[in-house]
């Protein structure tokens, strides 16, 4: 069958009326460099700069950067930059084509490039979509993690960065040797303080190559923290098909995502500052208690169903939220983390459950468990282990909703689910992670402990809670005896 034509700005016009699209001058200068150019920044900071951009604001344009992956740039670069967004509500779908992406840079290939990007006076912000994992910090001390070989690298030869850190240090090295004021660096990922712990990972790096710019970096560039929030899967070879289908057309760099989007950005830029606020981005001076109300609750709950409900043997996220239990598992577990936070102005945390409620029976958006069940390890301090450990000091007891899905977690790196169907543990801990389940042999209680000593994720507090340890136990060999659904179901009854 002949493949349909690829999208790209030479088939624009031919596009349907109904769509949306790029109607703006997209060869004016890119004044943003995104590192981390997948799905969510598409559908999340791609949007926003599209949206400002169409408004009549000049010099916006993104260049966009893969650190690990081609795929990206060979999806993106022939469609010059052009991408669907796909809004799929239950019975509803609507497509609009985004433009803010002028090109994307694979940087293995080509890393001078990329710091030549970086190092271009236009550029005045730089945004970072790159995992937790990414910032090469530990999750429980925050530090950099010199002994990781990829910033061993970094601190050898910063003229061939391997890391984000690294890029921000070359680029922001590059500007000041140059005379150039430095870009503001703004983290989008799902990190508490995700400004602060972006700027401590970026002044060490610099500090182990040179002292003087680490002070130059400290004294003169922004790193204000923000806080994102839209659901998006990731999309499938079908979802490619079916939309080739159905539009005529062509898109590998396809995106879906919901109706809801929300950015909230800490007002600190020590460069040019985009009128993001024009297309509904939130500027404040705190983010931190809008951070740790999403973590809490939709990232909290987001992995819980994705542990639980995966081994249950639920494949996307609404299959969960309707099945036995869940519901019940969930509203516990919002009660829980609820009562660790802080009142923020402007959020209504009754509101904000309702709609979480809403977006995770969404079945049009097929969000898949075991996409959410990534990178565990570098998750589980910011989403649980803090809360646990802010409702332990409160003297509240132990969260059995939060402990449950602890356990979930724990069962979840024996790499099988409930009917034992096997399935890969996609983790850069999976290796210290499985050897800590090997030396505890089949013992139950001595799983937990192995897990529990593993430092780089659980510190030294939790471990040492005998009760807490004690409730996580039960809720560990409840689920191996009778599995993830049943333990839901059972937690729900005690609820009724």
């Amino acid at each position: 069958m002949k493949r349909a034509s690829r999208l790209s700005d030479a088939v624009l016009a031919d596009l349907p009326a109904t769509w949306g699209r790029p109607d703006y001058d997209r060869g004016q200068p890119c004044g943003v460099v995104h590192l981390g150019t997948g799905a969510f920044h598409r559908a999340h900071q791609a949007w926003y700069f599209d949206a400002l951009t169409a408004a009549g604001h000049r010099g916006w344009m993104i260049r966009g950067a893969s650190l690990r992956s081609a795929d990206v740039a060979q999806a993106m670069n022939p469609q010059d930059g052009l991408f669907t967004m796909l809004v799929c509500d239950d019975g509803q779908e609507t497509a609009q084509v985004v433009g803010s992406v002028r090109e994307v840079l694979f940087a293995p290939d080509n890393p001078a490039a990329l710091v030549r990007a970086l190092a271009d006076p236009a550029v005045a912000l730089v945004t970072l979509t790159v995992t937790e994992k990414g910032y090469c910090l530990n999750p429980v001390t925050c530090a950099l993690r010199k002994d990781d070989p990829a910033v061993a690298a970094d601190i050898a030869n910063i003229a061939a960065p391997q890391t984000a850190p690294g890029y921000l240090v070359a680029g922001l090295a590059a500007r000041r040797a140059e005379g150039t004021a430095p870009f503001t660096v703004l983290s989008c990922d799902n990190l508490p303080e995700n400004g602060q712990r972006t700027r401590a990972a970026v002044i060490a790096l610099a500090a182990a190559i040179d002292p003087a710019l680490a002070q130059w970096i400290a004294a003169e560039v922004a790193f204000p923290s923000s806080m994102v929030d839209r659901i998006v899967p990731a999309t499938t070879p079908d979802d490619r098909d079916n939309f080739e289908s159905a539009a005529g057309w062509r898109d590998e760099a396809l995106v879906k995502t919901e109706p809801f989007a929300q950015w909230v950005v800490e007002d600190w830029f020590c460069n040019r500052k985009p009128a993001l606020d024009a297309v509904g981005v939130t500027f404040t001076r705190d983010v931190s208690g809008w951070e740790r109300a999403k973590l809490r609750l939709l990232n909290g709950a987001h992995s819980a169903i994705a542990y639980l409900g995966g081994l249950a043997g639920h494949t996307h996220v609404h299959h969960a939220m309707a099945a036995p239990g869940f519901g019940a598992l969930i509203d516990a577990l919002w009660d829980e983390a609820g009562s660790t936070l802080d009142p923020v102005e402007g959020f209504d945390p009754a509101a904000y459950r309702a709609q979480l409620r809403a977006r995770f029976a969404n079945g049009a958006l097929m969000h898949r468990t075991h996409q959410i069940a990534m990178d565990g390890s570098q998750k589980l301090p910011q989403r649980w282990l803090r809360t646990i450990q802010d409702y332990r000091k409160a003297g509240r007891g132990v969260p059995p909703a939060l402990t449950l899905a602890l356990a979930g977690w724990m069962r979840w790196q024996g790499g099988r689910d409930d009917a034992g169907a096997s399935f890969v543990v996609d983790d850069p801990l999976a290796a210290e992670l499985a050897a800590a389940l090997a030396r505890a042999g089949g013992d139950s209680a001595a799983q937990v402990r192995s897990l529990l000593s593993i430092g780089a994720i659980f510190g030294d507090a939790l471990p040492a809670d005998a009760e807490f340890v004690a409730a996580l136990t039960r809720s560990y060999i409840a689920i191996a005896e009778h599995g993830a659904g049943a333990s839901v179901r059972a937690f729900a009854a005690t609820r009724s």
